[in-house]
């Protein structure tokens, strides 16, 4: 059974990520020139600042729940409900704003990318991972379990995804909410269908991909 409310959802991850996740998204952030405050919304235990530091000038975390492990040093914690924005924070607030798996936990996706949007600076970047629901592994799943292979719902699962979102719609979403210059990146890294095993890594791409990242600009004056 999902648990009823945000906070109790948001526990059962314990704040915590694949490390290649943030491993991509700092690669994906170098790439991209992203540098000044970095705001990670939804930043669990703050893995993410470990992997870009000393990129940024500043590190923001917020997210529902203050985990343990998130930095001490040089870090700020920013507590908010993720469903209900406006989270308290300027709008403007950081050069770059990222949220590592977190859209698929929420209720209103196309709300909080709105969100991600005010809290940038203009000209500042805006970078959100989710599952790939467009991976072999996905849609073999959808195939024959008639679910998305991160949103089954079955004893023993991690029962918190809520909102499964596709590469066309992150696109929709981030024009929607006024963003620019939209690229799709996906991570390279994926598992084997109804096994443990990971594709070799030279496919990547979105066949052979588990997460999907979109990364915009908020547009200048």
């Amino acid at each position: 059974m999902t648990p009823g409310s945000a906070a109790e959802r948001a526990a059962l991850s314990h704040g915590r990520s694949d490390p290649r996740l943030h491993a991509w998204v700092a690669s994906l952030l170098a790439g991209a020139g992203a540098s000044g405050t970095l705001l990670d919304v939804g930043c669990g235990a703050g893995a993410l600042s470990r992997s870009v530091s000393g990129r940024f000038r500043r590190y923001l975390g917020c997210d529902l729940v203050a985990y343990d492990g998130f930095p001490r040093d040089g870090a700020t914690f920013v507590k908010a409900d993720l469903d209900h924005p406006p989270y308290p924070l300027e709008a403007g607030a950081a050069e770059t704003v990222a949220s590592v798996e977190t859209i698929e936990h929420l209720e209103n996706p196309r709300a909080f990318v709105r969100e991600l949007a005010r809290l940038a600076a203009p000209g500042g970047l805006v970078l959100v991972t989710t599952p790939n629901q467009l991976s072999v592994l996905s849609k073999l799943t959808l195939l024959t379990r008639n679910q998305f292979n991160a949103f089954q719902e079955a004893p023993g699962l991690y029962p918190a995804h809520l909102t499964a979102l596709l590469e066309v719609d992150l696109q929709r979403i981030a024009r929607e909410a006024g963003l620019v210059d939209v690229q799709v990146h996906y991570s390279g890294f994926g598992r084997i269908p109804f096994t443990a095993r990971a594709w070799p890594r030279p496919l990547g791409g979105r066949p052979f991909s588990d997460n999907v990242a979109l990364l915009a600009r908020r547009p200048r004056p």
